[in-house]
């Protein structure tokens, strides 16, 4: 079963456990409830809230990734469980014993399929493709000419406009990236844990202060699927993190992508990756399960939704 990105956006709201629900509480009274087996991420973005013990355990039982986020939509902390999975320890010991070369030729595999996505997107939306299949041809092991930000560079301009410029901290279309790649991001590190693996032992990021190195690495490739979505809400008027860009960025990771075994819901492929990076750190081999470059093969109609409580 694909779970649901559930957010609890209002202030002062308690979030405790009833009869195998998530009940959602306001001065004493509650508002809504959610059944804890259709929980997949749990995003918490509002002031006072509060939780109870047994919900934290209770999610953490069935491999739900929670998520603390800051004002400017991104992730400040969030809840890992610890028994994910039966082999976990044997799993990262073949992580940490990686060796350098099929590190870089994993990393290269990554980052040809994030390019070949981007030109994928600028296709679908009908923009210069920008030759992106062959930057992505010219990406080697490791990457060491940066091909990954060369089209980068190529990419932001011919998506968005020659003004625009990738900033994490300003709002606008940058807060809608944000919070897209939010969700995705507790989509890929709950992928990363449920399969075995370390989410701070990464094959590029490498940053210290940063415990999630190798869920930023996986996630690449699926980064241009948000850069879609919020091309289509800017396009349909939406301008800032509203309820209704939150309510269509949460489907993210429900949303069908083409694979080698057919259509895919998004969050059965960040599995299937993550399962074949356990497998190439067994095996030696630098095979990646990774989507198709068409993506997404359909997808609903984006636009303004009222928003439910939560």
């Amino acid at each position: 079963m694909i779970g649901r990105v559930v957010e609890v956006a209002s202030d002062g709201r308690h979030l405790a456990v009833s009869r195998g629900f998530m009940t959602i509480s306001a001065d004493g009274e509650e508002v809504a409830r959610v059944p804890l087996d259709d929980i997949g991420v749990l995003l918490c973005h509002a002031h006072g809230l509060t939780y109870s013990n047994n919900l934290l355990v209770q999610l953490s039982q069935r491999g739900a990734a929670v998520v603390l986020c800051g004002p400017n939509h991104m992730p400040l902390a969030w809840v890992w469980p610890l028994d994910g999975n039966h082999v976990q320890a044997l799993r990262m010991r073949h992580q940490l014993e990686a060796d350098e070369p099929l590190q870089k030729r994993l990393w290269q595999g990554l980052v040809r399929a994030k390019i070949i996505q981007q030109g994928a997107v600028l296709k679908r939306l009908g923009k210069e493709d920008g030759a992106f299949e062959m930057l992505a041809r010219k990406v080697r092991s490791g990457d060491p000419e940066n091909m990954e930000a060369q089209a980068a560079r190529r990419y932001w301009p011919l998506l968005m406009g020659d003004e625009f410029r990738r900033d994490r901290q300003s709002g606008g279309t940058n807060a809608m990236l944000n919070y897209g790649y939010t969700v995705l991001r507790a989509g890929v590190a709950r992928a990363v844990t449920s399969t075995g693996l370390h989410p701070s032992i990464g094959l590029h990021h490498s940053n210290r202060g940063n415990p999630m190195c190798l869920v930023d690495d996986l996630m690449e490739p699926f980064r241009p699927l948000i850069d879609y979505l919020v091309v289509r809400l800017a396009a349909n008027g939406e301008v800032d993190v509203t309820p209704s860009v939150k309510a269509n960025l949460a489907l993210a990771l429900s949303l069908d992508m083409a694979t080698a075994r057919g259509t895919t819901p998004v969050s059965t492929c960040l599995e299937r990756l993550a399962i074949s990076l356990a497998a190439a750190f067994e095996t030696g081999k630098p095979e990646l399960d990774l989507p198709e470059p068409l993506l997404p093969l359909e997808l609903p109609e984006l636009g303004r939704k009222e928003q439910q409580e939560s």
